[in-house]
């Protein structure tokens, strides 16, 4: 059975494994606060629809409540433990809209349907920001069914990353931002091709780039923004040649056969 994966732009994907719909990190919007959305058109009605909803941290372009708010009513939705209690409106979605709110934190291990869930350490300040104090762990996830597929939500690399996360046949990665400067806690296209180097899956898809830019800032630091996903493939090619990366456009997938 094959896997798919679906790119709708930043950090959310789609991942179909074992019949069962998995999304990641879902941001809806077309504009959030000072960004907006600069490529690719906000995700049709068709992505909302997931089985299970994985949240890696609680920064607003990754945890974003009106996002959330358009999911399904009983949807699972995986939160680092700890962010009900540092985002109120979880806790009134989890009423208003009956979302089932699973608090994870890393070495937990989850049941979707037919597939597993690893939850997995991620080197990011997990606050909710600006001001947020320090309730939640930022994760990332590894969901295993046919493949076992890694999303990475926000991370630095780790010196211990292919170690916790363990073998994986999918990766994916972020590679960029929203911004001129990426800051710490984030993989750009060069600390992104060094972690696939480490973790060694058959197929990678970079994610979290070329998709939201600050307002009034088209002009500063315009390759930021357009470069990082070519880059990536660029830099894999040499540090991870056994790789096979997928830059995937706003809305495509790829199909990825299983045990090949």
């Amino acid at each position: 059975m094959p896997v798919e994966v679906t790119w709708w732009g930043h950090a959310t994907c789609t991942i179909e494994d074992s019949d069962t719909r998995v999304l990641t990190d879902p941001l809806f919007a077309a504009r959030l606060a000072h960004l907006r959305r600069r490529r690719g058109a906000p995700p049709p009605a068709g992505a909302r629809r997931a089985d299970a909803v994985l949240v890696s941290h609680l920064h607003a372009d990754h945890l974003h409540l009106p996002s959330l708010a358009q999911l399904a009513p009983g949807t699972r939705v995986l939160v680092p433990r700890g962010a009900p209690r540092a985002v109120p409106g979880l806790r009134r979605l989890r009423v208003l809209r009956g979302l089932d709110l699973t608090e994870v934190v890393p070495g937990d291990e989850v049941r979707l349907g037919e597939l597993r869930v690893r939850v997995v350490p991620a080197l990011h300040d997990g606050r909710r920001l600006p001001f947020g104090p320090h309730r939640a762990p930022a994760l990332g996830y590894v969901v295993e069914g046919e493949a076992r597929t890694y999303f990475a939500g926000d991370t630095a690399l780790f010196d211990a990353m292919a170690e916790e996360v363990g073998p994986v046949d999918v990766a994916l990665l972020p590679v960029g931002g929203w911004g001129p400067n990426l800051g710490e806690g984030h993989l750009d296209a060069g600390r992104a091709a060094r972690a696939l180097a480490r973790l060694a899956p058959g197929w990678a898809v970079p994610v979290h780039y070329g998709t939201y830019w600050p307002i009034g800032m088209d002009a500063v630091r315009p390759h930021e923004f357009h470069a990082p996903g070519e880059e990536f493939v660029r830099l894999a090619a040499e540090a991870a040649p056994k790789v096979t990366v997928h830059r995937l456009g706003h809305g495509e997938g790829v199909r990825l056969e299983a045990g090949r």
